[in-house]
């Protein structure tokens, strides 16, 4: 039965990815807790090499998506940092994490994991020079500093305080904003494995150079997909006869932005300097993939050498597998209940001991993600209210209590989302 073949399939990409991820994960809580966008936003304040450098090597480490890195450019800006390294920042970070640097070591073997950063890297200073040269840089005036930070508030830093970012943060909330992504990439990966024949595309305009690069530019430009999601579609994709630099241009391409972001940047940084952008890391990830393509061949492997899942079909994995798989896969569940089930109880069961009535409901634009949850309630809190819930599904915030519409609107504006009308 095609289904479970592609269950099947799932499940053997599912077991090979997990012990890479749960490592990554261990990985993102330790990085949360020293590299702060604070500290970040600290170091690119000027319009020049210097900040657009350090801005896309902050950017390779960090766990952020395409929209999740959207709250971070907007509060550099706000806070000093030029145009250019705020799109050097915009290029790199989505595009790789620790945690999908470690599943791509995993799926595609060392000399895509060693590419793909290094090629995020100087992605990221490259559109960053561009966007220095052709783009005029913000007016020089005193920064618009915030009143509260992107993650954590400011407290004490106790017990609760490094549980939260070592433990909550990556196994909750990161985890919270791949898990969709990362099933959906799964079940793409598991149709595409069992439609297409093996080698299907070998030798077909597609299946290397520019055509195929360019499609894939087309797809994975608008496409919302976090960097660790897209690694399965990459396996597929060179299993089924694609080229590795034709996998590394959705690997670059899809993760870096997506059609519901550009909205705000466009709002923060200006036209032209979208432009560069979206436009830099089109040509970019071409040019990379075409040097990647160069690269296997200089050194004379198949890409499939190296890859976890090869031609061979048949399930064989140990204990060890089994168990961090299971307990990823618990994680998973508990990600899909918080978002899902949980919300969807809250708000058709419990409607009337929640108070529904009491609350006034404001439409917010541009949430896409758990980073845009907490940045704008905690925008929303700066102002003085008390009691808000920021429901992602339905991109609307419920207040409580007195409020200034004015001054809500004001604070979500300095975050990149806008309260609509």
């Amino acid at each position: 039965m095609f289904i479970i073949d592609i269950l099947q399939a799932m499940l053997q990409l599912f077991l090979e990815m997990a012990p890479y991820l749960m490592f990554g994960l261990i990985f993102v809580g330790i990085l949360n807790v020293w590299m702060t966008k604070d500290l970040v936003a600290k170091h690119i304040g000027k319009n020049n090499f210097s900040s657009i450098f350090k801005a896309s090597l902050f950017g390779v480490p960090l766990p952020l998506c395409s929209c999740g890195v959207i709250p971070s450019a907007v509060y550099m800006a706000n806070n000093g940092a030029s145009k250019s390294a705020t799109v050097s920042f915009l290029t790199s970070t989505p595009q790789t994490g620790i945690d999908s640097i470690v599943a791509t070591y995993g799926m595609l073997g060392p000399i895509f994991a060693i590419f793909r950063p290094i090629a995020a890297f100087l992605m990221g200073i490259l559109s960053g020079t561009f966007t220095k040269i052709f783009v005029k840089d913000f007016p020089k005036s005193t920064p618009k500093m915030m009143e509260f930070p992107m993650l954590y508030p400011n407290h004490k830093k106790d017990f609760t305080h490094y549980f939260n970012k070592i433990v909550i943060y990556p196994f909750v909330e990161f985890l919270d904003d791949i898990s969709s992504q990362f099933i959906i990439g799964l079940l793409i990966a598991g149709l595409i494995t069992y439609f297409i024949p093996t080698d299907f595309f070998t030798g077909s305009v597609l299946s290397s150079g520019i055509l195929g690069m360019l499609a894939l530019v087309a797809i994975g430009i608008p496409m919302y997909v976090c960097a660790t999601a897209s690694i399965p579609i990459a396996v597929s994709l060179i299993m089924k006869g694609f080229s590795p630099g034709v996998a590394f241009v959705f690997l670059a391409a899809g993760p870096a932005t997506n059609a519901a972001s550009l909205t705000i940047l466009i709002k923060t940084l200006g036209k032209k300097a979208t432009f560069v952008f979206v436009g830099s890391i089109s040509i970019l990830s071409i040019l990379f993939g075409l040097l990647l393509d160069r690269i296997f061949i200089w050194v004379d492997v198949n890409p499939h050498t190296f890859m976890s899942h090869k031609h061979n079909h048949v399930m064989e994995f140990g204990t060890w597998e089994y168990t961090i798989g299971g307990i990823f896969l618990i994680l998973l569940l508990m990600s899909v209940y918080r978002k899902y089930i949980k919300k969807y109880f809250i708000k058709n069961i419990k409607k009337e001991d929640m108070n529904m009535k009491s609350e006034v409901k404001l439409k917010i634009d541009g949430m896409n993600c758990n980073h845009c949850v907490m940045n704008v309630k905690r925008a929303i809190v700066s102002t003085g209210v008390e009691n808000v819930r920021v429901v992602l599904e339905e991109n609307a915030a419920y207040i409580t209590g007195d409020y200034d519409l004015e001054e809500i609107k004001e604070a979500v504006e300095n975050v990149g989302y806008e309260v609509l009308d």
